[in-house]
């Protein structure tokens, strides 16, 4: 029985759920979709909380840029360029039988400095914040100062004497390691089972403490929330229920709108945007889809694609459980090769937060993660890690829905010809080699097995 309802009960109410527990893969678009005006009212936050954090970025880049040469060509703003797609869209209209409508970009997140992800926005950004928290309360900053004397021994001896927390599958305890380490923080990651080798070690290298647990995600937060709250000068970053991380996320929204203008994309009524978010606990996509919307309004749609085995936020926006239910719940194990996805229980927070905002959720078997992932390779020369997959057959998934969607949206054939359709990258490019290329061999060997 899950919440005195048997399993029969709940398939039977949400015949959607016989597919997921099958393991297929899935298209649901959301009934509850509302204007943009009003949808955002769910979340609690503003333009002017976004503002806020934009303008903390700012106050911190030349720490940045100090701290992390790396960056020092774009002045200490950690962002990653948007790369427009032909060869992958032709690919992809050949292979899910689509007619061209719009045009096919990437942003690659995949590609953004410090810790080569998605998480190097939000994780990044709440360090920082409790940084300068912490820092201006002792008088060791002003809010005038030049953050660049934070890059500095006397800093990082007053930031020793606080620790940083965070439990993950491995990409956020990545960007939240290596920043919190650098500023001089006692940082420990507490990781899940399905976390790569290679991250682990990389945390390591940075002096970070890496405590592992046989058991998911869940587990790895729920232990470090409950070890970091028995210390007073333990900060928890919690991926769940953080504004924070969530308003970190959001600020990628306003300087897309700029690469767009560079680039002579328009975005309105005429000239939809669709947007691809891998999403693991939520608490990533739904920080930049908040972004997105309160900058493009309704002519923006975000759809959150998941792993077959792992699709928890589709499972909790769907029933309207949120984080009530799990995907072991129904018998699904939330084992992957998508280990950034690899989440049983959705963030409450962004389920229930944006579950007017987010337009479809659709998801994808590890298998035809890997043939993207190879074909990706092939056509675009771009590596992503498997879960930034996710998001590439979402125009597909999009053009091809049957359930009224288009419809319901107005979106008629006219303003599809024009549309923009963006896949977010989400990580990839601080894979190691040897790593990667076990992905593209297994990749290429599933197509040719596809093919003959």
């Amino acid at each position: 029985m899950l919440l005195g309802k048997s399993l029969a009960t709940w398939c039977q109410e949400y015949p959607l759920l016989n597919q997921l527990i099958a393991l297929q893969e899935t298209s649901w678009f959301n009934p509850r979709i509302a204007r943009a005006a009003e949808a955002l009212q769910d979340v609690g936050l503003t333009q002017a909380d976004v503002d806020d954090a934009s303008a903390r970025l700012v106050r911190f880049a030349p720490y940045i840029a100090s701290a992390f040469p790396e960056t020092a060509a774009s002045g200490g703003i950690i962002e990653s360029p948007i790369l427009a797609a032909p060869h992958l869209q032709a690919l992809l209209a050949e292979r899910y039988g689509l007619n061209g409508s719009g045009a096919l970009w990437l942003k690659q997140d995949s590609h953004l400095p410090i810790s080569g992800s998605i998480k190097a926005r939000g994780g990044i950004y709440e360090v920082l914040k409790h940084a300068e928290e912490l820092a201006l309360a002792a008088g060791l900053l002003k809010l005038t100062d030049d953050y660049a004397l934070l890059d500095s021994d006397a800093a990082r001896a007053f930031f020793g004497r606080y620790k940083i927390a965070v439990g993950s599958t491995g990409n956020l305890g990545l960007s939240i390691g290596i920043i919190s380490a650098r500023l001089g923080f006692q940082a420990t990651v507490h990781m899940s089972a399905d976390a790569r080798q290679w991250k682990k070690d990389k945390l390591r290298a940075h002096g970070v403490i890496v405590v592992e647990y046989d058991s998911d995600y869940s587990v790895a937060v729920a232990e470090g929330r409950q070890q970091a709250s028995a210390d007073p000068y333990c900060h928890f970053v919690d991926d769940e229920n953080s504004t924070s991380l969530f308003l970190g996320y959001a600020v990628a929204a306003e300087r897309l709108q700029q690469q767009f203008k560079d680039a002579a994309i328009c975005v309105d009524a005429e000239h939809p945007l669709f947007v691809y978010l891998p999403c693991g606990v939520g608490g990533g996509p739904g920080g930049v889809a908040f972004g997105l919307k309160l900058a493009f309004g309704d002519a923006v749609h975000c759809l959150f694609a998941e792993p077959t085995h792992s699709p928890c936020m589709l499972i909790g926006v769907h029933t309207g459980r949120h984080d009530e239910v799990s995907v072991q719940d129904f018998g699904i194990d939330n084992l992957t090769a998508a280990d950034g996805l690899a989440v049983g229980r959705p963030s409450g927070f962004v389920g229930r937060a944006l579950q007017r905002s987010i337009d479809g959720y659709y998801t994808v078997s590890d298998e035809e993660l890997y043939r993207l992932l190879a074909l990706v390779e092939s056509c675009e020369g771009q590596r992503f890690e498997p879960s930034a997959l996710a998001g590439v057959p979402g125009m597909a998934r999009v053009l091809s829905e049957e359930q009224g969607y288009r419809a319901r949206m107005h979106l008629t054939p006219a303003r599809m010809a024009q549309a923009t359709h963006l896949v977010w990258a989400t990580g990839g490019s601080m894979v190691p080699e040897t790593e990667m290329a076990g992905y593209l061999a297994k990749g290429r060997h599933l197509l040719q097995a596809e093919q003959a």
